[in-house]
């Protein structure tokens, strides 16, 4: 080969060598990537998904309860104040249904006395506590105070799977279950409804307020003609007689009106199958709290309106 040659071929090459490099820069942009809602994903296409990342599925049960406290409504302070603690049968948000404590406010003199109704539904003597719901009223709480507490019928859920792990330990030693909730993955010591009560009864004292323990109020199931008394009924009274502090047996107070009632008249006062009042069946329960109130002689009977259910007709309306 002429050595004149060599530079020609070698031109030759390198233009060879350049014609994929400009047709791969004439053609088209690659179109995107597809967005993740069509893209084919790992286990569309035969493979096991990725691990990270991935959120835990969910434990069987109804839509977990929100956890986000309410605000408590404005206190006057030149007032003293009743709080009512409790779940649903207190004050509930549902359609067609009444809690006694969104009815009992009728029956006070709401000009010398404030009313906080800071009950929550589905919440049981643990969750109420656990939440955050209890630490908020408490720091809104004065000397002078007075507080009714009502819980029971959340108690006996499960203590630490599905969406609404809210049970408490039956009775009221100091027995203790140890162990993982599944819905928010946590560490939880879990103590009997009784010791949950006298947490309650400790913190209302300690702010210098008067606490007073209710038993739950009744669910519509009978038996042999008896409305069914709950044994959640049994272990409050129990606590309240251990702390010295008074009890309302709401229990049995609307159980009796129930039966006297009969049946057929008391389908009539429910929302719903067993549980949740109606606005009338709230009014007979505000009006057996109202009662309870009046038989133990209570300091808040002095802050009840002319209304009230065996209101004095001196009854202190020059009281402070």
């Amino acid at each position: 080969m002429h050595t004149r040659t060599l530079p020609i071929l070698m031109v030759l090459a390198c233009l060879s060598c350049a014609r994929p490099v400009a047709a791969a820069a004439q053609q088209p942009p690659v179109p995107p990537t597809p967005s993740p809602a069509t893209a084919p994903t790992a286990q569309s296409a035969g493979q096991p998904a990725a691990q990270s990342g991935a959120q835990p599925a969910l434990p069987p049960g109804p839509p977990p309860l929100s956890t986000e406290a309410p605000p408590l409504p404005s206190i006057d302070p030149a007032r003293p104040t009743l709080f009512l603690i409790g779940d649903s049968t207190v004050k509930v948000g549902t359609a067609g249904q009444m809690g006694w404590g969104e009815a009992i406010g009728a029956f006070f003199d709401l000009s010398r006395i404030n009313l906080v109704n800071y009950a929550r539904g589905g919440r049981s003597s643990r969750t109420f506590l656990t939440e955050g719901l209890w630490i908020r009223a408490l720091s809104a709480m004065r000397a002078g105070d007075y507080v009714l507490i009502q819980f029971g019928h959340n108690d006996p859920g499960e203590l630490f799977e599905t969406t609404r792990p809210r049970g408490s330990l039956p009775g009221i030693g100091d027995e203790t279950r140890e162990g993982v909730v599944a819905l928010t993955h946590t560490f939880e010591v879990v103590h009997t409804y009784g010791w949950y009560l006298r947490q309650y009864l400790a913190d209302v004292r300690a702010r210098g307020a008067t606490p007073i323990l209710c038993s739950l109020t009744p669910r519509k199931i009978w038996k042999e003609g008896h409305i069914v008394r709950d044994e959640h009924a049994v272990w409050a009274q129990e606590v309240a007689a251990t702390a010295h502090v008074p009890f309302l047996d709401l229990n049995a107070l609307v159980a009796r009106k129930y039966e006297a009632l009969g049946a057929e008249k008391v389908n009539d006062l429910f929302g719903d199958d067993h549980t949740h009042t109606n606005p009338a069946g709230a009014q007979i329960n505000a009006v057996s709290v109202i009662e309870g109130l009046n038989g133990l002689d209570s300091p808040l009977t002095k802050y009840l309106s002319p209304h009230a259910p065996g209101a004095r007709p001196d009854s202190d309306s020059h009281h402070p």
